[in-house]
């Protein structure tokens, strides 16, 4: 069949790729000239010189099987692509959890035990609360907020892993995060398999991971790409649905592998029956992602990333040594999940805190990248919208209803689904 994706993000891209390996015919529209979609590269510079950024800092975990496999299948070295390490979520200070090189969930209770800086009552309640979660099968009722799941919990040991891990897995702050995807995600990165919780530090720019060598595995397979072209509405006609942007063509089937508010509106201007969808769609609330680029000559981490105090006045939760991921000498990304606050606030602020929390003063703003639709809201009881939308027209993307937040690991194994669905 001819098969029309709309987008090339992550899912747009894994869901071509599987489309093509499945015998169809696939053509790709997407509005940007760089692929990606919500992870992908920016030009920037410093001291004058070009410089390759992201639009966000991600990380990738061992547990993202799908998007790892499909690297490979595409020919993407991840030792080339990725720095691997142990889960860490260390702080300037050196306390904080530090997981060994061993196997599956023997390294979780290790680190654990090992956490500089936590009391022994720390530990205690935060391995009470983990087997408890074990027993219960990482299932919980489907109300429950993160913030419920940790009620007993050491304060300290809340502050220190629990609400990182819940912004940066579900760009969502504890408490208004959905328990039962937080669940699986530490069903999958702690308990699942050995190596779940590595930390995948991208060595190479987001576009770079995998969009690029999708799309140029795509066209060695015959398939079409075509940047820089926006969709401008979508019909059902007689033989399948026409796609109308430079020109006006038809194709059997069409996936939307754009951004819900896009797909809502093709969507709405096909005159689908959608009704259902359509509401889902709309009704996702959003969490913005802003990443902080500073740069000093020689500044320096003691590791590749570290985990920062929080507040309202110090937004940074992460901040990463891109010289230690293979980029230019003295750059850090400092990263803000689920930001409130514009560019120029924010930068302010992070300046301030790196000063206070990492000694490190005279870093200068490089760039100052809000993505303010970055993910939809974890919130319980979430209705997500499903693939299926009309006949012969899907969705994909980290947003339609699945059992992984809104990560480059949903994003793809979406893509992945919504190409298997094509009939």
């Amino acid at each position: 069949m001819k098969v029309a994706i709309i987008g090339a993000g992550w899912a747009g891209c894994a869901a071509a790729v599987e489309a093509t390996r499945l015998g169809h015919h696939v053509t790709i529209f997407e509005a940007s000239r760089t692929a990606g979609g919500r992870a992908r590269r920016v030009m920037s510079s410093v001291a004058g010189q070009p410089l390759v950024l992201d639009n966000g800092q991600h990380i990738l975990i061992g547990a993202y099987a799908e998007t790892l496999r499909l690297m490979q299948d595409l020919g993407v070295d991840e030792s080339a692509a990725f720095l691997r390490l142990p889960l860490t979520m260390q702080f300037p200070d050196g306390s904080g959890l530090k997981l060994p090189n061993w196997p599956s969930p023997l390294d979780a209770f290790a680190g654990i035990l090992t956490a500089h800086g936590w009391t022994w009552a720390d530990k205690i309640s935060l391995l009470r609360v983990a087997l408890g979660w074990r027993l219960g099968g990482f299932s919980c009722p489907p109300g429950q907020s993160v913030s419920d799941l940790c009620r007993g919990l050491a304060p300290n040991a809340m502050a220190s892993l629990i609400e990182p891990l819940c912004v940066s897995a579900l760009n969502t702050p504890a408490e208004r995060a959905c328990g039962q995807v937080f669940l699986r995600v530490m069903r999958d990165a702690l308990f699942a398999q050995s190596g779940g919780s590595n930390l995948l530090l991208p060595r190479l720019d987001l576009s770079a991971l995998l969009p690029d060598a999708a799309l140029a595995w795509l066209a060695a397979q015959g398939g079409s790409v075509g940047l820089g072209v926006r969709v401008q509405a979508i019909a059902p006609v007689a033989s399948g649905w026409e796609l109308r942007a430079d020109t006006c063509n038809t194709f059997d089937r069409v996936v939307l592998a754009c951004p819900p508010h896009e797909a809502a509106r093709l969507v709405q201007s096909s005159g689908a029956a959608a009704h259902d969808w359509l509401a889902q769609a709309r009704s996702l609330q959003h969490e913005a992602l802003s990443t902080v680029y500073l740069h000093a000559p020689h500044a320096r981490l003691r590791q590749p990333m570290l985990a920062l105090r929080s507040s309202a006045a110090e937004p940074a939760q992460f901040v990463f040594d891109r010289h230690q991921l293979g980029g230019p000498d003295g750059l850090l990304a400092f990263v803000i999940s689920a930001s409130t606050g514009n560019s120029a606030t924010l930068t302010q602020q992070v300046q301030q805190q790196a000063a206070r929390q990492l000694g490190l003063t005279g870093l200068q703003p490089v760039q100052t990248v809000v993505e303010k639709r970055a993910t939809f809201a974890c919130t319980p009881n979430l209705q997500r919208p499903d693939s299926r939308i009309a006949p012969g027209l899907l969705a994909c993307g980290d947003y339609i209803a699945g059992p992984y937040p809104a990560t480059l690991e949903g994003a793809v194994r979406s893509g992945l689904a919504a190409a298997r669905q094509l009939q």
